[in-house]
């Protein structure tokens, strides 16, 4: 196992240089001058180029990109463009209200798309399986900055039983939440169906139900067990996808956080708070799927065996 995880994480370095290059780039190469944007009315080139002096925007492009690289992987991400602050501090103050976004719809969403997942599975081909089915296919389809208008439309406007902007209670966290949410449920709900329908035919099962084995205990004591297996990596998919979601979910919902922070920084052409985003973004797209790849270990033993 420790030299899975060791292989993982040589296999992580690449990614990262990838992701940091392919961030760097795109910016650099999208139209428009932090130093101009700063400058605002006052366009004098004497004061943009002092801009550009201070901001390190008149060096080499090979020389800003191994700066770049270096400093990223010393942790220095540098200061903002926009009011000098550092990008760390930045991000550190924006992190807890991303996180408990994600961590609210993560648990929304695997609430609510096992147990429709369950029942759609149970109730196959009846009426519960088809609501079940056209809900789920909603729920993957709808676009999330749609559904979130439409929920401040009901909730807030007319009904006003939640509040539509703003951070600080969990009132206001269940709006945006099940926004985000509601496109993992879907997934997982259609992910739980289709294992369960599979395992429920493999031979043990035939087997258990020989033995006088009831039907309630075959499905959650046995068949759930092994039906659930590829949900673990969906469940990690769905949780890396609510931070990067959150870009859209708090920007409608006027959320402060990391997305509504990316927002700003791009209309700003904030060089250093969008490269340390996108890192921070990455690396945790690396650790969660690699924890979950661990977790494949203690709940299969197959697994368990192949990396010992």
């Amino acid at each position: 196992m420790v030299k899975y995880i060791i292989n993982r994480l040589i296999l992580a370095v690449p990614v990262i240089l990838g992701s940091l290059t392919l961030v760097f780039l795109i910016i650099h190469w999208l139209p428009g001058d932090p130093a101009r944007m700063l400058a605002g009315d006052d366009h004098a080139e004497d004061r943009i180029q002092y801009l550009q002096e201070q901001l390190g925007l008149n060096r080499p492009l090979w020389v800003q990109y191994f700066t770049y690289l270096w400093d990223s992987m010393r942790g220095d991400f540098g200061h903002s463009f926009a009011n000098q602050q550092p990008v760390m501090d930045r991000l550190l103050s924006q992190l807890p209200s991303t996180a408990e976004l994600a961590v609210v719809s993560t648990i929304f969403a695997i609430i609510t798309g096992i147990t429709l997942g369950i029942l759609s599975a149970v109730y196959r081909n009846r009426l519960v399986d088809y609501v079940i089915r056209i809900v789920s296919l909603f729920g993957v389809s709808m676009p999330k900055f749609w559904l979130g208008i439409l929920l401040i439309l009901i909730f807030s406007v007319h009904l006003h039983l939640l509040p539509a902007i703003g951070n600080g209670s969990f009132k206001q966290v269940i709006l945006p939440a099940f926004a985000l949410g509601v496109t993992g449920a879907g997934i997982l709900a259609r992910m739980v169906r289709n294992s369960i329908l599979e395992v429920i035919e493999d031979p043990f099962v035939t087997t258990l139900r020989a033995k006088g084995v009831t039907e309630r205990k075959v499905l959650y004591l046995h068949v759930l067990r092994n039906a659930l297996l590829p949900s673990l990596t969906i469940i990690g998919v769905i949780f890396v996808g609510m931070l990067e979601g959150a870009v859209v979910t708090e920007t409608v919902f006027a959320r402060q956080g990391i997305g509504k922070m990316v927002v700003d920084a791009i209309g700003q052409k904030d060089i250093p708070v969008i490269q340390a985003s996108i890192l921070i973004c990455a690396v945790f797209n690396i650790v969660v799927n690699l924890l979950v790849d661990i977790s494949y270990s203690f709940v299969d033993p197959r697994v368990r065996q192949q990396s010992a």
